[in-house]
């Protein structure tokens, strides 16, 4: 079973202070990338894997989705998204993604943000995923990428010579990464950028476009707490089509 370190009280009430949290998809800096990747959603049978508050889910049948699971393990997040949310073409369920099994066929669009670096087996993930989709249809997720949750440490080192680098600790060594973020001992899975890619296409996808996103000018004018995002990527967005 997949670690649930959201139903966890002090990372809960951390996590639902984050700003994309609060705000949506609207405070997340990284979704127009994600939406600029994005198939057509109108007619879509979308599945939503890790939908936390339910924002994506929303968003889909707003952009004309036919219906969308959204699917998450930790009751508190699925609690919130259901407050949210009145639509009947929406549902929301308890999944353990490291064991869940869909129909095959059943799905258009399979999405996922910030959720499959917790999971241990991404190949057989990935495999279930494939078969999911109908014929040309498409997966398209983010995770933490994998030379930011390689890091030794969160935060920069400083050289002798006063120039800050950014720590990379045996990034070929793939494998379970324990930080403290929100609240101490949460399990990441480290994967290397070569191993992801290759999963999918091992599965049988074929690659679309693979972003190391990164803000763009504007938005650091916005938020300048952004720049940090220039030194080295924090997320990779993968658009990949069945």
């Amino acid at each position: 079973m997949a670690q649930n370190i959201y139903d966890t009280p002090a990372f809960f009430a951390g996590y639902s202070r984050l700003n994309r949290s609060v705000h949506g998809l609207d405070g997340a800096p990284e979704w127009p990338a994600i939406r600029a990747m994005l198939p057509d959603i109108q007619g879509r049978r979308v599945v939503d894997l890790g939908c936390g508050f339910g924002w994506f889910a929303r968003w889909a049948r707003s952009e004309g989705a036919a219906q969308v699971l959204g699917l998450d393990l930790s009751e508190n997040m699925l609690a919130r998204a259901k407050a949210d949310t009145d639509d009947p073409a929406i549902r929301y369920a308890i999944a353990d993604l490291e064991t869940l099994e869909l129909p095959d066929g059943a799905f258009d669009l399979a999405y996922s943000s910030l959720t499959f670096h917790y999971i241990v087996d991404f190949d057989r993930l990935t495999r279930m995923v494939f078969k999911s989709l109908a014929q040309g249809t498409w997966f398209v997720f983010t995770i933490e990428h994998p030379i930011y949750m390689a890091s030794t440490q969160p935060g920069w080192l400083t050289r002798d010579d006063g120039q800050k680098i950014w720590p990379v600790d045996h990034y070929a060594v793939e494998g379970a990464r324990t930080t403290d973020w929100l609240a101490p001992g949460v399990v990441k899975q480290h994967r290397t950028l070569g191993t992801t890619l290759n999963t999918l296409i091992k599965a049988g996808f074929a690659i679309r476009h693979v972003e190391e996103w990164h803000p763009t000018q504007a938005q650091i004018e916005q938020s300048p707490a952004l720049a940090e995002e220039m030194e080295r990527p924090m997320m990779l967005l993968v658009a990949a089509q069945r």
